[in-house]
């Protein structure tokens, strides 16, 4: 079995403990009280790079990254450096993450926020958007066509800005094909978790002009980002680096400014 689909084993015994404490109802009830999603798009298409925060305190590849106590804190000092969007992993059993943890960032930041987990069911969307999230993440290596469609769709419904993930030529052809517009190209392999830097640059021309590029994985700093800006990406996800860095405000600011 590879990486990934151990997770989502977990991942799916985790969904069913809490379907059964919120039935699906409740979460659709919620929506009513919650403002409508923030739109990244326009930022994302802006001449500048985009950077996309993390708050991230584990990963199966690295283990534990950072002690991350509150949250909120390091999304404040993130949304201070300019990000055009902050990554909250809301996956419990390999990266220590909750809803919890994007609820608390929510109450204190204006910046768009992106539910960073393994989605593989609607329910999933609906407690993200509930929670206060603007974006939600499908992984393409995680979903056959019929589900990422009708997750895609379902997410639109929402309001949520959707962030496609491939790592190989099929899984962007797919992504292409869904008429995602927002295609994140993750440099690790998460059947494996090995990283190839070349996997951008590889994947990048089958994506066309019109739609919104942005790198993920083996970014440590300015450096990386302006590799990947000059093969196209819009944006970077970062988030080992950033948790890493003792300065978040700075550390993101050098990012945004990178210029292709």
């Amino acid at each position: 079995m590879s990486v990934l689909a151990e997770i989502i084993v977990g991942v799916r015994e985790d969904l069913a403990r809490r379907q059964s404490a919120v039935p699906e109802a409740d979460l659709r009830a919620a929506l009513a009280d919650v403002p409508p999603a923030r739109d990244p798009m326009p930022v994302f298409r802006a001449s500048e790079m985009s950077v996309i925060a993390e708050v991230k305190r584990r990963s199966p590849s690295k283990g534990d990254l950072a002690d991350i106590p509150d949250p909120a804190a390091l999304a404040t000092a993130y949304a201070a450096g300019g990000a055009a969007a902050i990554s909250v992993l809301t996956e419990e059993r390999r990266f220590d993450g909750s809803l919890d943890d994007l609820r608390a960032v929510r109450a204190a930041v204006e910046t768009p926020l992106l539910r960073k987990d393994f989605i593989v069911e609607g329910y999933q969307l609906l407690e993200g958007r509930a929670a206060g999230a603007d974006l939600a993440l499908l992984i393409v290596a995680a979903l056959a066509d019929d589900d990422l469609r009708r997750l895609h769709d379902q997410a639109r419904e929402l309001g949520l800005t959707v962030l496609v993930e491939v790592h190989d030529e099929p899984e962007t052809e797919r992504a292409v094909a869904l008429g995602a517009e927002l295609i994140g190209v993750n440099a690790r392999n998460l059947k494996t978790l090995e990283v190839d830097d070349a996997t951008f640059a590889k994947l990048a021309p089958l994506v066309p002009a019109d739609r919104v590029l942005v790198a993920e994985s083996g970014i440590s700093g300015p450096a990386d980002v302006a590799r990947y800006a000059a093969d196209g990406a819009r944006a970077v996800l970062v988030g080992e680096a950033l948790v890493k860095d003792g300065d978040p405000v700075a550390a993101v600011r050098a990012m945004r400014e990178v210029r292709a």
